[in-house]
Parts: structure tokens; C-alpha cells; sequence
């Protein structure tokens, strides 16, 4: 077994695998229990999940707040229990008779900042328990609206069909949202804004971060290198790639690695910064929304 290196790995997830199943084949992989996932996919979805081995997994909390690109198809006509295909027809208002003109204006009032109600088959906890498992169960589940950004929504293509005796429309649109948005209830609520229903027949993860799929491997390419290294991007390489960069002296990184505060080289930027040491090293993650930077987490220890 080769020696665990700490960062990120960038799975291309195949259709019908959990992401908990990916993880779990990413441990036996890489050779260690210490993987997690930033951000998960439904079974249905296919495409970039980032890993964190070692400790990388220490990143993930931050890469979860990235905003992320998705390829969809989206049907109009028909809306399921869970938003997409995998769940039963609950409704079928069809849609024969819409017009280009108002795909378009319905597209565009769901771009933007906006408050979306996840799907009821979301993992929301509600009163202690999964929202999916009260939604599968047949109650009726109230999940309030939450804040999201849906940066863009471009339409590709629109093709007019007739399924099982319905006239349907399929979409495929390319979307970038902000952390929390579900696509799925994108689609819920594109069908409720041209009056009828919608639900996504296909999704697939083009970008997290500053991980798209040109940087994603196949679990089955990863399954034939067993026993080899795993393409894990370093820790230092991956969190350049994520966040904001801050570049240390030795004596800023000297402070920091013994847990005390610098002077904020930008004083109220709200995102994460990675700060690296002049040899290039990861020393931490920090927050520099005040005068002062704090460490939200410290990777490099510090040298006297």
C-alpha cells in the first residue's frame, strides 16, 4: 500500500452511487479511514465530488460553501415526489402550448438572489428526523424558504415530446448556484412559474470550486489503479486552487502556527484565506473579516 498523501481527490461519480458509497471505496483505495465528501450528490447525479484524504478532510468544510456548476434536464409537464426521476408522478398537468417566450421570462425570474423552498426529500432535518424520510412516509413536510443565488441559467436546448400520451418539454440548461441551492426544486419551481409542473430527468456536477471535471477521474480508472499512488492533489496545490492566497513571512507564519493572531492583509473579506508559509506549505486557514486574522484552522505546526 502506498503512503497516504494528504489533499484533495476528484471523483467523476458514476450514476446510481451514493456518495457515501464513493467514499467508502475511496478509503479502501487510498488506505485510509480518513476520507470525507465536500457537498453530496443523489444517486441519480453524476460528476465532481470532491474528497478529502487526511488531512485535507480539514478543507471540506470550506469547499461545501463554494459555488458549483451543473449540466441538467429538466421535463415540464409532469412533477415527482422527489423533484426528479427517481421518484413517482404526482402530478401531470402536461404542457402542451408553451411558448419559447415564456421559458425564457420564467427562466429569468428564477435568476438571481431568491428564496427557494428545498425539496421535500432534501436531508433537512425536521424535528429531529430526515425530511426525505417523512416526505417518503407521506406526510406532508413545511420547510421554510432559505436565501440562494442562481448566478446563471442558460437554456441549450428545448425539444417538445409526447410521453406516454403527454405532451411534455425537456429542457437541458447549464445553471451555477450558490452553497444550499437544489436543483431539483429549480425544476419544481420553473414548472410552477409557467403553470404546471416540473422535475430533472438529469444532472451531472461540472465545477466545485475551482474543481471542474477536467480535473475529475472515473472511479473505474481509480479502481485500476489499485495498489498505486492515488492522483490525490496536494494540500497546499488544492487549497491555492479553492480559496484566496495570502503569502506569510516566517514570522507570520511562526505566530500563526502558535495559534496567535496577525494583522488582516484585507480586513473584511468574508471568504476563507489559505495562508502559506514562504517554503509553500499550507500553515492555515483564516477568517480576516475583522482587523486581525484568526485561524479557523491551523495545518502547519509551528517552528521555533
Amino acid at each position: 500500500m502506498s503512503e497516504v498523501v494528504d489533499g484533495l481527490l476528484v471523483v467523476d461519480k458514476p450514476q446510481d452511487w451514493t456518495s457515501h458509497d464513493v467514499v467508502a471505496r475511496a478509503r479502501r483505495l487510498c488506505g485510509t479511514r480518513k476520507v470525507g465528501h465536500a457537498g453530496t450528490l443523489d444517486p441519480m447525479a453524476t460528476g465532481v465530488l470532491v474528497l478529502g484524504v487526511g488531512r485535507a478532510t480539514r478543507l471540506l468544510t470550506f469547499l461545501v460553501g463554494c459555488d458549483k456548476d451543473y449540466a441538467t434536464t429538466i421535463r415540464l409537464g409532469q412533477g415527482t415526489l422527489t423533484d426528479d426521476a427517481e421518484g413517482e408522478v404526482t402530478s401531470a398537468p402536461g404542457a402542451a402550448g408553451l411558448a419559447d417566450e415564456a421559458l425564457t421570462a420564467a427562466v429569468a425570474t428564477l435568476t438571481g438572489d431568491t428564496q427557494q423552498v428545498p425539496s421535500s426529500v432534501s436531508a433537512i432535518k425536521v424535528k429531529g428526523e430526515r425530511s426525505y424520510h417523512r416526505a417518503r412516509a407521506g406526510e406532508s413536510v413545511d420547510l421554510p424558504p432559505r436565501p440562494v443565488t442562481v448566478s446563471r441559467f442558460e437554456l441549450r436546448d428545448v425539444r417538445r415530446l409526447v410521453v406516454d400520451g403527454l405532451d411534455v418539454v425537456d429542457l437541458d440548461a447549464e445553471v451555477t448556484v450558490s452553497s444550499g441551492t437544489y436543483v431539483r426544486a429549480l425544476a419544481r419551481d420553473l414548472g410552477s412559474a409557467l403553470g404546471s409542473a416540473g422535475h430533472l430527468t438529469a444532472l451531472r456536477r461540472t465545477r466545485v470550486g475551482g474543481f471542474g471535471l477536467d480535473r475529475a477521474h472515473p472511479l473505474a480508472h481509480l479502481e485500476a489503479r489499485q495498489g498505486e499512488p492515488m492522483p490525490v492533489v496536494p494540500l497546499a496545490e488544492a487549497a491555492r486552487a479553492a480559496f484566496d492566497a495570502r503569502e506569510l513571512s516566517d514570522d507570520e507564519a511562526r505566530t500563526i502556527g502558535f495559534g496567535q493572531r496577525v494583522p488582516s492583509a484585507v480586513p473584511g473579506r468574508a471568504e476563507p484565506v489559505a495562508a502559506f508559509a514562504p517554503d509553500g506549505s499550507l500553515v492555515a486557514m483564516l477568517d480576516e473579516s475583522g482587523a486581525t486574522a484568526r485561524s479557523h484552522v491551523v495545518f502547519a505546526p509551528s517552528s521555533s
